[in-house]
């Protein structure tokens, strides 16, 4: 989510309601820092702002918030739905990888209509959420791929490092946070007009420049 589906303005309706309840001030700036974070991650930073609900309780908080929010309207980012059909049209397998829970996450990929992801792998589902690479890496040992024959679409800087942590060709397509240029990835303004064989050309692309990857630190 926030990559094909705009729901990051939910997680910052959520966060914003949960510390206001608790008597803390929380701004957009905020919100925006916390774009692409594990939950835990974010969970803590709502405390340091006064919540005094437990890691566990302000996940599920948050969650059960966005998920009210995503039953009314999930808003797909432009030229996403388009070329995801392409690309399981053509008999390429995909997966969701997202720091969201597992009900969120199966709610927002149920939403689209039809079953446009082979697998889901979300926050709950790894030891180490983006920025490690570990989301990723066990995305590709359920799709039984090779994590480098592989191509990761971004919209966060947590979510570009654990791509190409990874080991995947990523490429970042900013939504509601700059994303810095990087020789590891590339960056798309919008997915709006972009085909199945855009992602086949950058892949073959990077492929032939070797050397841009790295394991996270």
């Amino acid at each position: 989510d926030g990559t094909l589906v705009d729901t990051e303005p939910y997680w910052m309706v959520a966060e914003r309601e949960l510390v206001l309840e608790h008597g803390g001030e929380w701004s957009a700036a905020d919100g925006l820092a916390l774009v692409g974070q594990g939950l835990e991650h974010s969970a803590a930073s709502l405390q340091s702002r006064g919540v005094t609900l437990s890691v566990a309780e302000i996940i599920d908080q948050l969650t059960h918030r966005v998920l009210e929010q995503a039953t009314v309207d999930i808003p797909w980012r432009p030229g996403a739905r388009e070329l995801l059909i392409a690309v399981k049209q053509a008999g390429i397998r995909t997966a969701l990888v997202t720091m969201s829970m597992r009900p969120l996450a199966e709610h927002v990929s149920g939403a689209l209509g039809e079953p446009l992801f082979d697998i889901i792998v979300t926050g709950g589902d790894v030891e180490h959420p983006k920025p490690h690479p570990d989301p990723y890496e066990r995305a590709a040992v359920l799709l039984e791929v090779n994590i480098a024959d592989c191509v990761a679409l971004e919209d966060s800087a947590p979510g570009l490092a654990s791509a190409t942590a990874a080991g995947a060709v990523t490429i970042g397509i900013p939504a509601h946070v700059e994303l810095a240029e990087d020789p590891r990835y590339t960056l798309w303004p919008t997915l709006k007009g972009r085909t199945l064989d855009d992602l086949v050309g950058e892949f073959q692309s990077r492929r032939q420049q070797p050397g841009l990857h790295r394991e996270f630190a």
